[in-house]
């Protein structure tokens, strides 16, 4: 045995002693390891029990299965049912299919929510004054910057998995021929993964260790329950990306690409993010022609990936795919199958602490609901003032990439798409480089070297006033939109600084 006296500096160079012996040796065969010693729960419950979960603390889910999701209702049901009261719910986004949260806030087990977005009943719900609380809303990269910082702390995370093995290698897809249930990359679920302080993985298909190669791997993961059903695919995966005929996206997306490449930002090695909208996949596809005639390429792709840019991939047109979200089939089975198409978590994607991909794209195409005169865009709120979207990735990659190009048409409907002030700011104007809709250009008086490029190859350019004024033009000047004080949400930066709030709806008689 070593003498501990005669060893120098001891207490600098360990504080565990003297070896006193191994462990007892396992000899059961690998078969017999995975069988008795794992990581598989009887049931949900007992998963609940063993993670220590209190009232008051947060739980969080991820939504890559989108409104095919049966994960975040069936486990919050379970919570109720096991009386949990005072819980914060930060889901990555939430979608129609959790409407069933509004009765479990009036029952007090959900009372406060941090998410990137809602949708449906329940967004209608909580513009109406549903919680006490307001709900924080996050982009991507400001959500995963408040969790690796601690802003956000999560105690449990929920984390539904196509495929898991037995100690928690878990994975978008299957590597069997079953992926009724894929969704692809499962980046949102990654950083929630790493930081939460207890993960239960939830499956529908427990696969044989190792289930490499993984989005999460089994140090990440504490407890792993298998259940009948996670997730409609009809909501998961929507089939194949299906290209827009409308030919007012159709000139928006021509527009976009000329701009992008008047703008100088189409050359050979060059790096874009695409949105999964008719403009910006129609805007893909106009790239895609100046691509071939060019004989250029693109270095990767970011963002929420589509079967367009994996097809696109697969042409010899992109290098590398970066995948945080995949839209569709194709995209998910692109991830499964092709060697540079990477799945990222959301601080790789767009954390303002991290060295974050989106500071490396040249461009971004992004659509709004409202734009407004000092470039200013809105994706949350509607026309009405009620919730029905998303922040997503939008001030991430305006902020990031070089040229931000955001698309949509000059007037929906009876409403104006530019106007004098956005209903809530999401994306801050000094981010907005350009502005293209069916009927102009506007480019940001910050970028007028952006505006000289685009005249000198023939695009015309309007101020955004000029816009906004054909706008008004053809269907006039909307009614303000009437609120009452009580604020039902407020709206985060990216560096995660107050940027707006959101007031609840008044629909009193006027």
């Amino acid at each position: 045995m070593v003498e501990l006296e005669k060893i120098p500096h001891l207490d600098e160079i360990s504080h565990h002693g003297v070896f006193q012996g191994v462990r007892p040796k396992n000899t059961a065969t690998f078969r017999q390891r995975t069988v008795a010693h794992n990581k598989l729960m009887p049931s949900l419950e007992e998963a609940i029990r063993r993670t220590g979960l209190k009232d008051g603390m947060t739980i969080s889910f991820h939504h890559h299965f989108r409104n095919g999701d049966h994960v975040l209702n069936m486990v919050v049901d379970t919570l109720a049912r096991m009386g949990y009261k005072n819980l914060t719910l930060a889901a990555s986004s939430l979608a129609a299919v959790h409407a069933p949260l509004i009765e479990h806030i009036k029952a007090g087990v959900i009372t406060h929510i941090e998410t990137s977005g809602l949708r449906g009943e329940l967004a209608e719900q909580v513009s109406r004054g549903l919680m006490d609380c307001p709900v924080v809303f996050r982009s991507h990269g400001g959500r995963a910057a408040a969790i690796s910082s601690g802003d956000l702390h999560i105690d449990v995370a929920f984390l539904g998995a196509p495929s898991c093995d037995p100690y928690g290698n878990a994975n978008g897809y299957s590597r069997d021929d079953d992926d009724s249930i894929a969704c692809g990359s499962l980046g949102y679920a990654r950083t929630d993964a790493k930081y939460a302080d207890n993960v239960i993985v939830i499956t529908s298909n427990v696969v044989n260790y190792p289930n490499a190669p993984w989005a999460i791997p089994e140090d990440d993961v504490d407890y792993i329950v298998k259940v009948d059903d996670i997730g409609d695919p009809k909501g998961i995966m929507s089939g194949a990306t299906r290209y827009t005929k409308n030919p007012k996206e159709l000139l928006i997306a021509e527009t976009a690409a000329n701009v992008i490449e008047a703008a100088g930002y189409l050359y050979d090695g060059f790096s874009m993010q695409m949105g999964s909208g008719g403009a910006s996949l129609a805007a893909a596809r106009f790239l895609r022609e100046k691509m071939l005639a060019q004989h250029i390429h693109c270095r990767f792709a970011l963002g929420g990936i589509t079967g367009q840019i994996a097809a696109m991939h697969e042409e010899g047109l992109i290098d590398r795919i970066l995948d945080v979200q995949s839209f569709d089939v194709d995209a998910a089975l692109s991830l499964k199958k092709n060697h540079f198409h990477h799945q990222i978590s959301a601080s790789y994607y767009a954390s303002p602490l991290a060295s974050a991909a989106v500071d490396q794209l040249d461009f971004v195409i992004l659509s709004a609901l409202e734009i407004d005169t000092d470039f200013n865009v809105n994706v949350l709120t509607g026309s009405d003032g009620v919730i029905r979207g998303a922040i997503g990735g939008h001030p991430d990659t305006a902020e990031g990439a070089s040229l931000s190009v955001v698309v949509g048409p000059l007037t929906r409907g009876r409403i104006p798409t530019i106007i004098d002030h956005v209903n809530t700011v999401v994306t801050p104007g000094a981010t907005v480089d350009v502005v293209v809709t069916d009927q102009g250009v506007a480019v940001n008086p910050n970028r007028p070297e952006v505006a000289q490029k685009l005249k000198k190859a023939g695009i015309r350019v309007y101020t955004i006033q000029q816009l906004k004024a054909k706008a008004e033009a053809l269907v006039g000047k909307p009614d303000p939109i009437r609120y009452l004080d009580r604020i039902v949400g407020v709206v985060m930066y990216r560096d995660n600084t107050i940027l707006d709030v959101i007031r609840q709806i008044d629909e009193t008689e006027a």
